[in-house]
C-alpha cells in the first residue's frame, strides 16, 4: 500500500460513516452529496482490500478490520483538530455570527436573561436561535452542525457528544400571593391535600418531584398537565392550584413560593457539545463563556 499518496479526507468519511452507520447520515454530517460519500468509501476499500462496511438490516455494520482501525483514525483526526486549533482565535467583541443552540424550556428560562445580557455587553454582533428538538436528534443534529451547543438535563446520552455540569437549583412550590398556604407553616400534608399543576415536555410520565413523593410512598392529584409555562403564573394567580417548578423559575413571576416540604433531587442542567467542535474556535468560545454563567 502506498500510503504517500492517501487523501487524508478519505479518513473523516470513513469516521462519519463508522459513526452514522449510513452513507446518507454520513453525507449529511459531511454536508457532501452521498454519491462523494460512497466514492469515497469505494478508495477506502481498494486501499485497504477489505469492505469495510457491510450493509445489513442496523445500517452500514463496520467490518472486524474497520473495528481494529477506528480507534486510531480518531485519534488521528483529534490530533489534526489540534493542529488547526493553533490558528486566529475568536474575536467575539467584533464577530458577526448566529450560533444556535437546543435548550429545555427550563434552561430558557433560567439561563437566557443572563447569557443576552453578557452577550449584548461582551459580543453586541453575536445573534442565538435557541430550538428544542427531541432528544433521540440532538447528537445527529449536533454532528451535522445544525446545532452548536445543547443545554438539557443530563439525558443526552452519546458516545459523540461532550458534557460539563452548568448549573443546579432547587425546586420550590410556587401559589398565588393570596393563597391559604401563604398563612401556614406548609407542611407535606398541605401539599398532598391541594391540586397541582404540572408542567413536563414529555406527554406522559412521572417528574422529579412525583419520584420523590413516591420514594416517601405519598402521591399528589394532578389536576392538569401542561408541556409549557407560559400559562401557569395566569393558571395560579385566579385558583388555589399549586405547582411545584424551579427556584429560578419561580423567581420570574409575582407568584408567592415556599420551600418543598421534603427532599426532592435538584435540577441539574449540563451543557453539550459534539466532539467534532471540540476545538473549534468560535464554539469553544461560546462554551466557555456560558458555562462561566452557570456557575
Amino acid at each position: 500500500m502506498n500510503t504517500s499518496k492517501i487523501d487524508l479526507n478519505l479518513f473523516t468519511v470513513f469516521d462519519a460513516i463508522y459513526s452514522q452507520q449510513s452513507l446518507t447520515r454520513a453525507a449529511g454530517v459531511l454536508h457532501v452529496s452521498q454519491p462523494a460519500v460512497s466514492s469515497s468509501l469505494a478508495k477506502l476499500r481498494s486501499i485497504f482490500d477489505d469492505p469495510l462496511f457491510v450493509r445489513t438490516s442496523t445500517g452500514m455494520t463496520p467490518t472486524p478490520l474497520a473495528r481494529q482501525l477506528v480507534s486510531t483514525v480518531r485519534e488521528s483526526l483529534k490530533n489534526l483538530d489540534n493542529c488547526i486549533a493553533t490558528r486566529i482565535p475568536f474575536e467575539a467583541s467584533t464577530a458577526r455570527r448566529t450560533f444556535r443552540l437546543h435548550a429545555t424550556e427550563n434552561a430558557e428560562l433560567i439561563l437566557l436573561p443572563v447569557l443576552l445580557k453578557q452577550l449584548k455587553q461582551h459580543a453586541p454582533q453575536i445573534d442565538l436561535e435557541v430550538v428544542f428538538i427531541d432528544r433521540r436528534e440532538v447528537a445527529y443534529e449536533m454532528a451535522s452542525g445544525k446545532i452548536h451547543l445543547a443545554v438539557d438535563a443530563p439525558l443526552l446520552s452519546h458516545p459523540e457528544l461532550l458534557s460539563q455540569p452548568l448549573q443546579t437549583d432547587d425546586y420550590v412550590c410556587v401559589m398565588r400571593e393570596n393563597h391559604p398556604l401563604t398563612a401556614t407553616e406548609f407542611n407535606l400534608n398541605d401539599f398532598l391535600e391541594h391540586e397541582h399543576i404540572h408542567i413536563s415536555s414529555r406527554m406522559k410520565g412521572s417528574g422529579h418531584i412525583d419520584l420523590a413523593l413516591r420514594s416517601i410512598g405519598q402521591k399528589r392529584r394532578i389536576a392538569l398537565r401542561l408541556q409549557h409555562y407560559a400559562a401557569l403564573p395566569a393558571l395560579l394567580a385566579q385558583s388555589d392550584f399549586i405547582a411545584a417548578v424551579p427556584a429560578a423559575v419561580a423567581n420570574h413571576w409575582q407568584l408567592s413560593n415556599r420551600p418543598l416540604p421534603f427532599d426532592t433531587p435538584k435540577l441539574e442542567l449540563q451543557l453539550f457539545w459534539h466532539k467534532s467542535v471540540e476545538h473549534d474556535p468560535a464554539v469553544l468560545w461560546l462554551r466557555e463563556f456560558t458555562l462561566a454563567l452557570g456557575h
